[in-house]
């Protein structure tokens, strides 16, 4: 139904108008009336009608102010101006506010339902595009969701210039001008799966830290396996901070809801320049390297980290190293979770919380290496074709005759276990997204077919598959998906006598009007058109 609104000041007009139209039989609903502006407004903003009818003279408030500000907050309602007035001057004014109609009294009730018919259809078109607009935007949060990534990548790296920045923001919709910026790295995985696998919980707990984020005015960036990056945005250090310790509070009552759930934070540094994320994201690295030493879930800054200043003499004092910190599964956590990024602050992080001046012992050193070193055989060993990865590099006396030696000997052969580690996934990647696309190709027919329902089906987090999706096509799910489903009704639309309609529900689209709109968003025009067109029609 059309909501109808009427506010006249004359009643007798006013009553003839609300009783010698039958409302209901012809598709339309009387919201309500008033006698002039100023009441009508509170009116109108409650009961939000579809169609205004107003007067144009009228005490308190006319009908071209009325018309004013309900254009203004409410733009796609229209209005109908009823008047007694001739002047031009008038309908200038009421043309320039966007006035649907402008008529002049004494109007008929069949008259101003011929009107008000034409409006409808208007209206009705007006949502139903809204309607696959927003749709089409829902659909295609998957490649927002990759614009935004990529984006963040350029908020850390140091090399864009402020304006490039909020270039590249302004056409996500996103302002990110303040004056003290912030970042959280979130890290997430559950105790009974790999981080990769698929879980509803994993989905819901994705989809409240991304409310919170939103509700709190903040920016959420998923990073793919490596969990999610939160921007902190705001106009004083003080209100930053307090931001931080109510988002860290609302992130930790979610988590309880999920106890399987293991989770690390890394709080970066507060920094007053766009310029400067870098280093707040460097700082949040670090504090988040804590997930590989510790086994409580928490949030973390890089200078509570544990860890002493080293000294240049070399005797090693043993109450000066945490015990705890020296476990050969803190290594195994990192080769299984770790990025080929993070090898440096891991072992950075690693040498101050067990304590720095122990490194300044050759036999600690060489303990600590062949402890890294078995650690890594066991890791290569357990992996799929262990037998065909390069060889190890065993520690010899020149691998740790200095601190430096034995850093790049710890980061040498690290770097070969996850770089094994890593090709590995390809591997496997390549059989997981060859199974999504068997599935698409066979079943594209099915309007339940998303990305969550796929990343079930092959067992990966919906991240995770849109991650490696995209790798091996170089097209979104959803792009891909699209396309598919176009390529047919192309087909159908040539090769057959198929409805539009039977030709929507055989691409999977259950709404014919907005799979019409989807095949002129991509293809250009309408099925109708490219049924009846040439192939060079279509081309050019």
């Amino acid at each position: 139904m059309i909501k109808v609104f009427l506010c006249e000041d004359e009643f007798v007009v006013r009553e003839g108008i609300k009783n010698n139209i039958d409302w209901a039989a012809n598709g339309f609903e009387f919201a309500g009336e008033a006698s002039d502006g100023e009441l009508a407004l509170p009116l109108i903003r409650k009961t939000q009608p579809d169609i205004v009818i107003t007067d144009i003279k009228m005490p308190f408030m006319d009908g071209l102010e009325l018309s004013r500000i309900i254009k203004k907050e409410m733009p796609f309602s229209e209005i109908v101006i009823l008047s007694g007035y001739e002047e031009f001057e008038y309908a200038k004014q009421a043309i320039s506010i966007g006035v649907a109609e402008y008529l002049t009294k004494p109007i008929s009730g069949d008259d101003l339902l011929a009107k008000l018919n034409t409006l409808r259809d208007k209206i009705n078109a007006g949502k139903e595009q809204r309607t696959m607009k927003e749709r089409f935007k829902k659909e295609m949060e998957e490649n927002d969701r990759r614009d935004k990534s990529e984006l963040f990548n350029y908020l850390v790296s140091g090399t864009a210039t402020v304006k490039e920045l909020l270039d590249r923001s302004e056409k996500l919709g996103m302002n990110l001008s303040a004056m003290w910026y912030n970042i959280i790295l979130l890290f997430m995985k559950s105790d009974h799966h790999e981080i990769e696998e698929y879980s509803k919980s994993s989905v819901t707990i994705d989809e409240r830290i991304d409310a919170i984020v939103s509700d709190m005015g903040c920016v959420s960036f998923d990073r793919d396996l490596e969990g999610k990056a939160i921007l902190l945005l705001s106009d004083s250090k003080e209100n930053l901070d307090a931001c931080q310790e109510t988002l860290t509070e609302r992130f930790r009552n979610v988590f309880k809801d999920y106890a399987h759930v293991r989770y690390c934070g890394g709080i970066g540094k507060s920094v007053n320049r766009l310029s400067q994320l870098n280093e707040s994201f460097d700082e949040a690295g670090r504090a988040l390297a804590n997930r590989f030493f510790v086994s409580e879930n928490g949030f973390y800054n890089s200078h509570r980290l544990s860890g002493n200043t080293p000294r240049t003499d070399t005797k090693l004092d043993i109450s000066s190293i945490d015990v705890e910190r020296i476990d050969k599964n803190n290594v195994l956590n990192f080769l299984k979770l770790g990025s080929v990024d993070e090898i440096d602050i891991y072992i950075e992080e690693f040498m101050k919380s067990v304590g720095a001046d122990a490194f300044n012992s050759y036999i600690f050193r060489q303990y600590i290496a062949m402890d890294v070193y078995f650690a890594v055989s066991v890791f290569m060993k357990d992996l799929p074709g262990s037998r065909d990865h390069e060889p190890i590099e065993e520690v010899s006396g020149d691998s740790i005759v200095g601190i430096d030696s034995f850093k790049q000997y710890v980061s040498g052969i690290i770097r070969t276990a996850i770089g094994y580690r890593d090709s590995i996934s390809l591997n496997r990647h390549k059989e997981i997204v060859d199974e999504v696309l068997k599935h698409m190709e066979d079943h594209y027919e099915d309007s339940e077919l998303s990305l969550n329902h796929l990343a079930s089906l092959v067992n990966v987090s919906p991240n995770h598959l849109s991650t490696i999706f995209s790798a091996q096509t170089g097209r979104s799910f959803i792009k891909y998906l699209t396309e598919l489903r176009m390529n047919k009704a192309k087909e159908l639309l040539r090769c057959t006598s198929k409805r539009s309609s039977e030709i929507s529900e055989a691409v999977g689209y259950k709404d014919p009007h907005y799979f019409s709109y989807m095949f002129k968003k991509t293809v250009g025009m309408t099925p109708t058109n490219y049924r009846e067109g040439t192939d060079e029609e279509i081309l050019s």
